[in-house]
């Protein structure tokens, strides 16, 4: 009899727990269920942006490389912009948007198009997540800006940047800004250092550079 009362005790005692208890208890389970399907359908809709993304891009690379060989084709260059939009307003974040971008200023530079080209870098630049894509965009703007006249906005443009990626090419177009510029002695200095990174491929270009300087000041 003791033993049944203490089974009568404990079924007691559970009953009375979940009356307290039970409700928070199954509240709990639902939320985490819901979580666990929430994470999981975040997830498929990342994937399937992504996956879009990836798509809508690759298009427009395919776009754009039609337009190379028919670079008046206005139909394609309808297309290829559209598409660009796309990417800017629809997957953003992507980081397909921002190499949308760096192809169309690719595309408006090829169409002699340079202030449609800079509007496309300057969005690149500000929109882009990884350093190597931001400081890319800008070493293009300060080519587009030298290719506009305007060494000096290039100059200070890549004075100030902070060049962890493509060193060379920032030193490199630096001292053709200061070429622009009449500097000789900070061209020079500015090739030296493009010169210090450079590869073995492009030293040669750089090297021809720093000695058209010499040769300018011996006459």
């Amino acid at each position: 009899m003791a033993e049944l009362r203490t089974e009568e005790e404990q079924i007691e005692a559970i009953k009375n727990w979940w009356k307290e208890n039970g409700r928070s208890l199954l509240l709990a389970i639902a939320v985490a269920v819901a979580a666990v399907f929430g994470w999981q359908g975040w997830q498929k809709r990342q994937d399937a942006q992504a996956t879009n993304a990836s798509i809508t891009y690759q298009e427009l690379v395919d776009s754009a490389l039609a337009l190379r060989s028919a670079p008046d084709a206005g139909a394609q260059r309808a297309t290829a912009e559209h598409l660009s939009e796309t990417l800017k307003n629809d997957y953003s974040s992507s980081g397909y948007a921002v190499l949308g971008a760096l192809l169309m200023a690719k595309v408006n530079v090829d169409a002699s198009d340079l202030d449609k080209a800079l509007s496309e870098l300057v969005w690149a630049e500000e929109n882009a997540q990884e350093p190597e894509m931001k400081q890319l965009a800008q070493l293009r703007i300060a080519r587009i800006k030298l290719a506009q006249g305007d060494a000096a906005a290039a100059r200070d443009l890549l004075k100030s940047a902070n060049a962890t990626y493509f060193t060379a090419a920032y030193e490199e177009l630096l001292g053709d800004a200061f070429v622009a510029l009449g500097d000789v002695a900070q061209a020079r200095k500015a090739y030296d250092s493009a010169l210090s990174v450079a590869t073995p491929q492009a030293k040669a270009v750089l090297q021809m550079k720093r000695d058209d300087l010499a040769q300018g000041d011996e006459s």
